[in-house]
């Protein structure tokens, strides 16, 4: 039945990072609520303007909601080895859920395109509930406005011969400004006898008062056990159909045909991105798409200690993938506060391509990685004309990535500036070479070899870097001055001798060879003699500020310029995991990046506690246990206690506050990217040296 009067449902207000779920198709992703409503979504790809974001602004950011209208408590889970999300919402009268996901069909399955379909199936299981479901679009960032029409659907197939669809609705929003148009449609069904299909009426919904520019619609029903109703939002195709096409009762009864028929017929004429809306087809699309993430994950070859949260890591990071390119995003989100109330807001960006490599390889997926190093590849193949790299790319290979202030959105719980782009971009950062050349080097190592025309491009970059390595450089997002930062120096060195390697492993021609040796050594020298700190016993930041603590050096190891046993390792991994009150990085159990009262990054503002800073020491200890046992257990019940800051499905965000608050971008891909690394040298080190 449908309530024709809203009830107070109270103001919406912002839901805390950590209480999300991520839903996605390798195209774009969106962000679900714990309560049921999608906060963040950009249509079509992971870079194109959002039409819901509600995450950065509660009134103006747009809305895509289904939330009981009486009291309720929630709670969320995917679906087993799946990304497919569902939220529960239980109270002494009913259980209802919401079912959600973008259709993905299994890989031998060649029936259907990939439906760009934002697909939500709400059902009552238990009683009766009383639902509002509201759909607010906020298109271009909630830039540009849209119009709104409420009229008959006839594209929806009928489960009921008596029950006509003349009075099926759908909803279309268009934006002319944004370019882009989006549709609701709905199908009713009922999986018991003598319970109807329902039936909704969509109704205009006013938030002009709020800022939004341009109506939502909303209905209000109540479900019974058996009764469900499956939403869908996509961008509809621009076809002509003849009228047939459109089956409806009265057109069968017009021309003497029954209905079931016309509708087999109907659907053979439309063209395969636009089907008649069935129950059927709903189901099927559910079935195909939960297979296909069935089938993906029983790929992954981890079979450690923590299967459970690496398997849900590399279904998180599988959801970061551009399929069309290779790319992995770094998150699906922008713009979220690493510190709520200040001013560290970031976009999206593509780097730490070789940990993400390393990540993909050790779990077994081979195919992601070889796309992911094409993509890679690509970019080395299109370097500038000075023969540099930019720092990140779209997730189209882009370099145009210009940032920009969205002053009219208030920013997660206030959290402004809301930017979108970055301006890091063309930022001097010479540690990106030794990133990619690591990435390079894995791939060589157990993928496909490089041809000479890729290796000739690989030289010219390490040439340059073999030459100009004394220069000092510009780490991570420091925006304001010239330093020699350890681990950039650290991090070309690791360039060098990925290249010295490569040219050794496949017998290619190095005529620098003794020049890039020469290079190579300095730098360690270098690094030993400017980089540490012999009074305090660690590796400083940079060689100018010999007492700031940096824990990205926790990366020494892992990318073998040290042993994980080497005493001024070790060393500095013992200052680092000192408390910040007694000068070190780590709090509760969890690391900071730097100390931003110490060192002026030209961002400003404070910071949480970094998830992949707190990883890669977990590794560190994990790798130096194979020479001091007594690390293992430490580094297994840090790792243990890491895992407690996941959220409520297992995903990470960027950074964790003192309070043990979630920020930051969400999903991060380089944290799960990170706790895979982890736990498979943890889960590796366990076996081989059992305590």
């Amino acid at each position: 039945m449908n309530v024709t009067q809203p009830m107070p449902v109270g103001e919406p207000d912002y839901i805390p990072i950590a209480d999300h779920g991520l839903i996605g198709n390798l195209r774009t992703a969106a962000l679900v609520s714990i309560d049921g409503s999608i906060e963040s979504y950009c249509v079509p790809n992971f870079d194109s303007p959002s039409v819901f974001a509600r995450i950065l602004d509660k009134d103006k950011g747009g809305h895509w909601s289904v939330t009981p209208i009486t009291p309720f408590t929630t709670k969320q889970s995917y679906l087993p080895n799946s990304n497919i999300l569902q939220t529960k919402y239980l109270n002494e009268a009913g259980v209802a859920t919401v079912t959600d996901f973008l259709p993905r069909q299994p890989s031998s399955s060649t029936t259907r395109p990939l439906l760009a379909w934002l697909i939500r199936r709400v059902e009552v299981i238990r009683g009766s509930m009383p639902l509002r479901v509201e759909c607010a679009p906020a298109f271009n960032y909630a830039r540009s406005s849209h119009t709104t029409e409420i009229f008959i659907d006839p594209s929806v197939a009928s489960s009921s011969p008596t029950s006509p669809r003349s009075g099926h609705q759908k909803a279309l929003f268009s934006s002319p400004e944004a370019n882009l148009t989006l549709d609701l449609r709905w199908v009713g069904e009922s999986a018991l006898e003598n319970v109807d299909v329902p039936m909704l009426e969509l109704s205009p919904l006013d938030l002009d008062s709020k800022g939004h520019k341009g109506k939502g619609v909303y209905t209000e029903v109540v479900l019974r056990e058996g009764q469900a109703v499956t939403f869908v939002l996509r961008t509809p195709p621009e076809v002509n159909l003849p009228p047939q096409a459109h089956p409806t009762h009265e057109f069968a009864r017009e021309i003497g045909v029954p209905y079931e028929k016309l509708v087999a017929g109907a659907t053979t004429l439309r063209p395969p991105e636009d089907p008649i809306l069935t129950k059927k087809l709903m189901r099927e699309l559910l079935d195909e798409t939960n297979r296909y993430w069935n089938a993906w994950i029983r790929r992954s070859t981890y079979n450690g200690s923590w299967k459970e949260a690496v398997n849900r890591s590399a279904l998180a990071l599988k959801l970061l993938i551009y399929e069309p390119t290779g790319a992995v995003v770094a998150s699906p989100t922008f713009s979220l506060p690493e510190y709520i109330g200040g001013t560290r807001n970031w976009a999206s960006w593509i780097r730490d391509s070789s940990f993400t490599l390393y990540a993909l390889i050790r779990l077994g997926f081979t195919h992601e990685a070889t796309a992911y190093m094409e993509f890679i590849f690509e970019r080395i193949r299109r370097r500038d004309p000075d023969g540099s790299l930019k720092i990140m790319y779209t997730i189209h290979g882009e370099k145009d990535f210009p940032e920009e202030e969205l002053s009219h959105l208030d920013g997660h719980k206030g959290s402004k500036p809301v930017r979108i782009g970055n301006g890091a971009i063309d930022h001097v950062q010479l540690d990106i070479y030794g990133e990619l050349l690591d990435c390079v080097y894995l791939s060589q190592k157990y993928g496909r070899p490089i041809g000479y025309d890729t290796w000739s491009v690989v030289f010219s970059i390490l040439t340059t870097q073999s030459a100009h390595y004394l220069l000092p450089d510009k780490c991570r997002e420091v925006r304001n001055r010239h330093r020699h930062f350890t681990v950039g120096s650290l991090v070309i060195r690791v360039a060098i001798d990925r290249g010295i390697r490569l040219a050794e492993k496949r017998s290619l021609p190095c005529p620098r060879r003794n020049e890039w040796y020469l290079a190579r050594d300095n730098l360690y020298e270098e690094i030993l003699k400017n980089a540490w700190n012999p009074e305090k016993q660690f590796f400083s930041q940079s060689y100018e500020d010999k007492e700031i603590l940096d824990s990205a050096l926790l990366i020494m190891p892992l990318v073998f310029f040290s042993t994980p046993a080497d005493p001024r390792f070790l060393s500095t991994l013992k200052a680092i995991l000192q408390t910040p009150e007694r000068g070190g990085l780590t709090s509760n159990g969890l690391v900071y990046r730097y100390d931003v009262s110490k060192t002026d990054d030209g961002v400003g503002g404070e910071e949480g506690t970094f998830c992949l800073c707190t990883l890669w020491a977990i590794e560190a200890l994990a790798r130096a246990s194979e020479h001091d046992k007594s690390l293992q257990g430490k580094a297994v019940a840090m790792f243990e206690d890491f895992l407690q800051y996941t959220n409520h499905l297992g995903l990470c965000t960027e950074e964790i506050s003192d309070a043990g608050e979630a920020l930051g971008n969400a999903v991060q891909g380089f944290t799960h990217v990170t706790l895979i690394s982890a736990a498979y040298n943890l889960s590796r080190m366990m076996t081989k040296y059992k305590v």
